[in-house]
């Protein structure tokens, strides 16, 4: 208890600062790879507190890595700031009102998780600087998770190698861990050229790229049948080629994002479509190109972190929740569907189901399971994880049940709750990350259930080697 109480306070008493800083990344929601007002924020934040930053990692104008300290081991903290399009939500309110109609909106919460693993790096700083812990402690600006996987591109450039140990968190309604695995993916946009014509009095000429979209569509459809089970393909036209009907359509796209539980069914399942694609094309007398878009590998839980950070989870407890917490939260929850709140509820034993269904917040941490479930999502975490044993936790930040990637998310990231939340998680890592320093046997036994989970396969990245 004696590291979690140094943490604590460290964090307690730059509270303001850390709250500030999130707010300030909240009120400037940028994209995939356009984080720019975002990480100067981060990197002069990172800079006040000592560290060494290095700018534009990996080729990615908005990836850094701040460091302090030397040798080993090397512990990372990985933290996210990129939003989403079309979320855009003014904050504290429990109605849809956008700042900007069809804008840009923190649904995810990164403006909170790029902040609590900031405030977690800084803590582990001052804690090795007050007790002359040895080793490297490094904040890893990571742009473009939703959409691009930056962390996949600053896998594939080598910047995780030397790096013992990894943690990040989610903002998320119920705390937890994310031992689980997750699904790889691989994102292409197909774009089909055709030949236009006018549709009536000279259709024959034409060659219809819109028609290769959705046969190609179609194709994918039937392919749905024959995948196996965990896989998935989601689809979004993105280019119908014009609005008027008389005008054969010389160009349209589509993109494609494909997940299976590993790696390698993703490739395989990737040739399958593209040769969809291919048949759409020879059917239309069309030709098209493929564009890369974005990948990241399956997600390896590692048991070890897991139950470490479990118990610094348990140990830093819940926040405190006062009457306008709980008034907002319902008021939040209003506003959700049914099946959003009984998602909440989804795979918890029975006695969590049952104290959750007496709250509005989730006040309470559930057990820690065993059982590693597969979440259907997925995470360029993931890519981090096939190369250091890689552990994140969960706090709650939004009312119970609230779904992510909606208005209610934006709104709420930038309120008491969510600040909670954030301070809460960046205590878990920050103890868990010193505990790991300074025992090493940890650091060990998770290399080893990493190296058998693997079973011999090595990490490789699936982006091509073309895209920079």
């Amino acid at each position: 208890m004696e590291i979690l109480n140094t943490i604590s306070t460290g964090i307690e008493e730059k509270k303001d600062k850390f709250i500030t800083l999130s707010n300030k990344i909240w009120e400037v929601p940028e994209l995939y790879f356009h984080e720019h007002q975002s990480s100067a924020y981060l990197i002069g934040a990172l800079e006040e507190e000592g560290f060494q930053v290095e700018r534009g990692v990996a080729g990615l104008s908005t990836a850094f890595v701040g460091s302090f300290g030397k040798g080993k081991p090397v512990v990372a903290i990985l933290g996210e700031y990129d939003a989403l399009p079309g979320l855009s939500q003014k904050k504290g309110l429990t109605y849809h009102d956008p700042v900007i109609e069809g804008g840009n909106g923190h649904g995810c919460g990164h403006n909170l998780l790029g902040t609590g693993a900031f405030a977690a790096a800084v803590a582990v700083k001052e804690y090795m600087e007050q007790n002359g812990l040895h080793g490297t402690v490094r904040y890893y600006g990571c742009p473009a998770e939703e959409n691009g996987s930056g962390k996949a591109f600053m896998a594939r450039a080598g910047l995780f190698d030397d790096v013992d140990a990894a943690f990040s968190w989610h903002p998320w309604d119920v705390p937890g861990l994310m031992n689980v695995r997750m699904l790889a993916n691989y994102s292409a946009r197909f774009k089909f050229k055709g030949k236009s014509a006018h549709a009536a009095a000279t259709p024959h000429l034409g060659r219809s790229a819109l028609d290769a979209v959705e046969l190609m569509n179609v194709g994918v459809n039937y392919l749905r049948e024959h995948m196996v089970p965990d896989a998935r393909i989601h689809y979004a036209v993105t280019d119908t080629g014009g609005t008027s009907p008389n005008v054969v359509q010389a160009n349209a796209e589509v993109v494609y994002l494909i997940r299976a539980a590993e790696k390698d069914e993703v490739e395989s399942l990737y040739e399958r479509v593209h040769d969809i694609a291919r048949g759409a094309a020879l059917m239309t007398g069309t030709t098209f190109e493929v564009q890369f878009v974005g990948t990241a590998s399956n997600l390896i839980p590692n048991s070890v972190l897991a139950e470490v950070m479990y118990e610094n989870l348990v140990n830093v407890g819940v926040p405190t929740y006062d009457e306008a917490d709980l008034t907002f939260a319902k008021e939040i929850r209003s506003t959700l569907s049914e099946e959003d709140l009984n998602n909440a509820y989804a795979g918890r034993d029975r006695e969590t189901v049952r104290k959750l269904k007496e709250r509005v917040i989730a006040d309470l941490i559930p057990p820690h399971s065993t059982t590693e479930a597969i979440l259907s999502g997925s995470t360029d975490v993931g890519d981090v994880s096939w190369i250091v044993p890689t552990m994140q936790c969960l706090t709650t930040c939004f009312a119970l049940g609230t779904p992510l990637h909606t208005w209610q998310v934006v709104s709420q990231g930038a309120t008491p709750i969510a600040h909670k939340g954030m301070l809460q998680a960046a205590k878990v890592i920050a103890s868990t990350a010193v505990q790991v320093m300074e025992n090493p046997k940890i650091i060990e036994r998770a290399k080893a259930e990493l190296q058998e989970r693997l079973g011999g396969k090595t990490y490789h990245s699936l982006i091509p080697d073309s895209v920079k």
